[in-house]
């Protein structure tokens, strides 16, 4: 299939264009763009710097993809945004690549939908299947697992982990690491249980579920510190993946404090 290039829009010679490329009116693609094929770039499109998108994305009007990021510290390190496979990236959405004090590389899995106005900043790596609602926000070195949704106008700070299957509320500030299937809610987020609606809706089974929320139970709703909570449960036999990958998250080391419940107190 041919490349088709809208003849109001500035294609830089020395950009990749794959079979099938479709490039809209008023677009602008850099020198050192990389598209696959079948990429679509509907209208008034921006892609600069080293950005690589997959094959079958589509970008639509006035998105910003892959300009320098929001870093004071950035000083024009040859770092990179790439974007994998049958994304939708909707109307004012941003994307910035990465910098050298965050391993130089912004990337984004496969089948996201990332709706207007959302951004991903320097160093994200979000995952597969992911949801950005409109108007979400990701600050720099956030890490988004697959199937996680992040409901509108909220914003994750800068080097919090969000979990596979998460559920994120509405207006939502997330300043803490989210377990992977929970479901948070609130002004300033916390930890509200399991993304029961979530996890039905991708199909696990009963036993996968109640294993889950016996885990949950033990590890935030009984007394004592989560972290001797945790490492009692680490002694256990676990029979489910989803609760070893659970307890595995809990384990890892990270810049922040894990996201829980709130207080009978409501702190």
């Amino acid at each position: 299939m041919a490349v088709t290039v809208h003849p109001s829009a500035v294609v830089d010679p020395a950009a990749k264009l794959a079979d099938g490329v479709v490039i809209g009116p008023f677009c602008l693609v850099g020198p050192q763009v990389e598209l696959a094929e079948g990429v679509h770039l509907i209208s008034h499109v921006v892609v600069e710097g080293r950005t690589r998108i997959g094959p079958r994305t589509r970008i639509f009007p006035f998105a910003s993809i892959g300009h320098q990021p929001q870093d004071l510290k950035f000083k024009g390190e040859p770092s990179e945004l790439i974007i994998g496979a049958d994304n939708t990236i909707r109307e004012h959405v941003t994307m910035n690549p990465g910098t050298e004090g965050g391993g130089m590389v912004t990337r984004v899995g496969d089948h996201c939908l990332f709706m207007a106005g959302s951004h991903v900043g320097h160093d994200c790596i979000v995952g597969s299947r992911v949801i950005l609602a409109n108007h979400a926000t990701l600050g720099g070195h956030v890490t988004v697992g697959d199937f996680a949704i992040i409901g509108g106008l909220s914003a994750v700070q800068q080097f919090v982990r969000i979990g596979e299957h998460v559920m994120i509320g509405g207006m939502t500030g997330v300043e803490k690491d989210v377990i992977p299937y929970g479901f948070v809610v609130g002004e300033r987020g916390h930890l509200a249980g399991l993304n029961l609606i979530g996890l039905k809706r991708r199909g696990f089974g009963r036993d996968d579920v109640n294993a889950l929320r016996g885990a949950f139970r033990k590890l935030f709703l009984e007394e004592g510190e989560l972290a001797a909570r945790v490492e009692a449960m680490a002694r256990e036999e676990i029979k489910s993946p989803l609760v070893q990958h659970l307890l595995d998250f809990l384990r890892a080391d990270s810049d922040r404090k894990i996201l829980q419940p709130k207080h009978a107190d409501g702190t």
